[in-house]
């Protein structure tokens, strides 16, 4: 059987699975808001709020997905490397840092430390951003970035259907770089798909009107797990160990365009008002193009087509179609701060409206 259709397959088995298993979670929690009403005579104080397990579905699928590594027939001599080993434990370690602040809203100093060892063990594993040829400096660049892009996919968490759309398109974004490529034996594959399969049966649930949130479980998992993609396939790719130059910068910065935006963003305007970026808050993109008049679902899909537009960019890039670095880091770069500036635009325009 082709290797397209098999992966295909698969991807439609992983989205089943994700439907079925987040299904099973509503039913459990309808079942025990209705056991709890029984046993105390009168609903929960929690009863009118939606469970935010649905982060568990994307951990159950990713080592479903892990396991099923060991079986493939191209992966002898390569299945569960350093690398995959470092991927597999770091995203579990994401996964028990975002359970616990579900459970016990953790302390930030505690999250931070846990953040930087899911830095660390992906950096002791091999995988890191090579971009200066110093290894001090790459590994201190690397963690900084991981540690920003799980808060910053944490952050993001902020209305129906935005982290888990965003997110499946990144992950598309690497898996279509891979095919292009004609990498297709490459064992990273079935972990795409099956944490994208994962996203796509989460999102009947949490697209508005959602039914179930990720919670920081989900949010963590996925901001350590995009973190280590972005490394093999956007830092790294074919530009690694040349060191600083500014086309290394253009993956990452079209595919994670509305992460990135957001976060910076709430940052700047926070610090500038004098206030903390690291306390949640309306004020985020998402919650300004709502103040323009826009549906939760159209804030949704507009944030969905901006992130897939970086796509074909990136195709282009890939495939050779600007036959210059400058070329690739002036259309890149133009993409970004275009999308960026319009937000801007946008974001005072919402605040005016909101003030008035």
């Amino acid at each position: 059987m082709d290797t397209m259709i098999i992966y295909f397959v698969l991807l439609i088995l992983a989205a089943s699975s994700s439907l079925i298993i987040n299904w099973l979670f509503l039913k459990l929690s309808d079942h025990w808001k209705v056991e709890l009403s029984s046993e105390n005579g009168s609903e929960p104080r929690w009863a009118d709020r939606k469970p935010t397990i649905g982060g568990l579905s994307f951990f159950i699928l990713f080592l479903i997905a892990a396991a099923l590594i060991g079986f493939l027939p191209y992966s002898e001599g390569f299945a569960y490397n350093k690398q995959v080993l470092g991927i597999i434990v770091a995203c579990c370690l994401g996964f028990i840092i975002g359970l616990a602040d579900d459970a016990y809203n953790t302390n930030p100093l505690h999250k931070f430390i846990g953040q930087l060892f899911c830095a660390y063990i992906l950096i002791a594993s091999g995988l890191y951003i090579e971009l200066t040829g110093h290894v001090a400096v790459d590994f201190i660049f690397t963690s900084f970035w991981v540690i920003g892009l799980m808060n910053s996919i944490n952050m993001l968490d902020n209305m129906d259907g935005i982290t888990g759309t965003i997110s499946a398109s990144i992950i598309t974004g690497a898996l279509v770089l891979l095919f292009i490529s004609g990498d297709l034996h490459n064992v990273f594959i079935l972990l795409l798909i099956g944490v994208l399969g994962s996203l796509i049966g989460f999102l009947f649930f949490n697209w508005n009107p959602s039914k179930i949130y990720m919670g920081d479980t989900g949010s963590q998992f996925l901001g350590i797990f995009l973190a280590a993609i972005s490394i093999l396939f956007f830092w790294n790719g074919n530009t690694a160990g040349e060191g600083i130059r500014l086309n290394k910068f253009v993956y990452p910065i079209l595919l994670f365009i509305i992460p990135l935006i957001d976060t910076t963003t709430v940052v700047i305007r926070r610090l500038i008002r004098g206030q903390s970026p690291f306390v949640g808050g309306k004020d985020h993109i998402t919650h300004h193009l709502a103040y323009l008049g826009l549906s939760d679902r159209m804030v949704s899909i507009v944030l969905l087509l901006i992130s897939l537009g970086s796509i074909p960019l990136v195709v282009l890039i890939h495939s050779g179609f600007f036959n210059s670095e400058a070329k690739v880091v002036f259309f890149g770069f133009a993409y970004f701060f275009a999308a960026f500036l319009i937000f801007q635009y946008l974001y005072n325009i919402a605040k005016k409206r909101k003030l008035s």
